[in-house]
């Protein structure tokens, strides 16, 4: 079908409607009360109605420059299905949106969309509602039945193994399905879905959307293999012998730790110990289950999260669920400005103030502020003590952190969530069993052409290869290694990079 279609969606078509950024304001989808969405783990997004949606795709400006492109790392023909969509061609806005992403429902909830910010109507803050539009075209494909496996014709014998589940391994995985290799993914999880499945809270992203996908894999040929760790469960050279290609997209799991006096006091956690478990019983498992080396909890606790992005706010949303007493998010970078300099940051991400919908149900939030050390009572954390902080350049340009004196403070906390972020893959098990060389940051080290570790026959992709990153550049990477590897086992590839 992609071949029959033409720049604008479909042969000798323009733009959607020249003047709909004049005649249109922007619109964005809703959320239900917090009063009513705190006391729920479902999604609590309001999807537009389709005459709204429509009237949202026609503000497309069809830019000569459509800078949304240089915006969303999987590369989405933005312009092309808002035009489709406007024009009420929906499954042909699917057909091209499918074209570049294989999974527009994760992207369309949890991407943060530089694709907007990218926007030439971002210039005076408006920019099209390119998530929502995104979002709203593969809902409808699933709700029409439009979504279905894509069977390869032949299958090439071949066989590869993809380790890691999250969007990268996924989008790998399904790639080479497609082309026509056997594929088996692993995960060492229980389930498969990565930081997807045990690291965005469900009211944010509900798993069905992940297990339909996989029903979907299934159909193509993937073959689905949880708990399965690489370098535990199952070595590397095992796996070598049985596969033809490996694919290490395994993800950046290693957290940043606060090193500080007190770290070892009971009730300090990572994110990443605290944050599957409530999906786990949002699953239906047993708390046994769900928590074997003891429940993380935030009911009746004062919480304190160190970490100002998205992962400290999925802990402010579940610290709320939860039943906290208070909840207050530190951030070691100062509070940045309401509004950015479009002059001088536009079309690339901008750094400016963002409240979460966790963040607005509920929370103090505290800029430039450095944790010094824990305070406990019977081996328990019972409060932080913190310095406030101001940043100077040098005269090198480098940005350098200073302590402000007499500014000293004490803050309560019967919970600690450590949300600073990842520094890079974990060691221990896959990565150092495979012997792959790491690039200086501690990522494996593979480029961007032929994702190619140092080890024969074993390629890199996402946030393994990367570092911590977005949920797009996961798809696009995977996407890209599929190819990268089908190439490597048969000559040439006709996928897509």
């Amino acid at each position: 079908m992609l071949t029959t279609l033409g720049r604008a969606g479909f042969k000798g078509a323009s733009m959607g409607k020249p003047t709909g950024f004049l005649e249109v304001e922007r619109v964005e989808r809703g959320y239900e009360k917090p009063a009513a969405r705190k006391k729920s783990w479902a999604e609590f997004v309001r999807p537009l109605p389709d005459p709204t949606l429509r009237a949202q795709a026609s503000r497309c400006m069809d830019c000569g420059i459509p800078f949304c492109h240089d915006g969303c790392p999987v590369n989405n023909l933005i312009p092309d299905w808002n035009n489709l969509v406007y024009r009420d061609q929906w499954r042909q806005a699917l057909v091209m949106l499918h074209s570049t992403n294989n999974f527009p429902e994760f992207t369309g909830r949890i991407c943060p969309a530089p694709c907007e910010a990218a926007c030439t109507l971002n210039i005076d803050d408006n920019p099209v509602t390119i998530k929502t539009i995104e979002c709203a075209v593969v809902d409808r494909g699933w709700a029409e039945g439009w979504i279905a496996p894509q069977i390869p014709a032949h299958r090439t014998g071949r066989r590869v193994a993809v380790v890691g589940s999250g969007p990268a391994g996924m989008a790998c995985a399904q790639q080479l399905a497609r082309a026509g290799h056997w594929v088996t993914l692993f995960e060492k999880s229980d389930r498969i879905g990565g930081l997807l499945r045990y690291g965005i809270p469900d009211f944010k992203m509900e798993k069905g959307l992940i297990d339909r996908r996989v029903d979907q894999m299934s159909a193509e040929g993937v073959a689905f293999r949880a708990g399965v760790e690489i370098g535990v469960t199952l070595g590397v050279d095992a796996l070598l012998d049985r596969y033809d290609a490996v694919a290490m997209t395994g993800g950046a799991e290693l957290p940043r730790d606060l090193e500080v006096s007190g770290r070892e006091f009971a009730g300090i956690h990572f994110a990443m110990d605290f944050l599957p478990q409530q999906n786990k019983r949002v699953a239906g498992d047993d708390e046994a289950t769900a928590a074997p080396g003891g429940t993380i909890s935030a009911s009746g606790k004062h919480v304190v999260v160190i970490g100002g992005g998205d992962t400290g706010s999925d802990c402010i949303g579940t610290s709320t669920r939860q039943g906290a007493l208070s909840i207050t998010q530190l951030e070691i970078l100062p509070k940045p400005p309401d509004h950015e300099n479009k002059a001088l940051v536009w079309p690339d991400w901008p750094m400016k103030l963002r409240t979460s919908s966790s963040q607005e149900e509920g929370c103090e939030r505290d800029w430039a502020v450095l944790t010094k050390r824990a305070l406990g009572r019977d081996g328990r954390v019972a409060a932080l003590e913190c310095v406030r902080v101001e940043w100077q350049q040098g005269p090198d340009g480098r940005w350098a952190m200073q302590e402000m004196p007499h500014s000293n403070f004490e803050l309560k906390a019967d919970l600690v969530l450590l949300a600073m972020g990842f520094v890079g893959p974990r060691r221990v098990g896959m990565v150092e069993e495979a012997a792959v060389t790491l690039d200086p940051r501690g990522n494996v080290a593979a480029n961007t052409l032929d994702y190619r570790t140092s080890a024969p026959k074993i390629f890199a992709a996402g946030d393994m290869r990367r570092g911590q990153s977005l949920v797009v550049w996961a798809i696009r990477e995977g996407r890209q290694c599929a190819r990268a590897i089908d190439e490597f086992l048969m000559g040439s590839s006709k996928l897509p990079r």
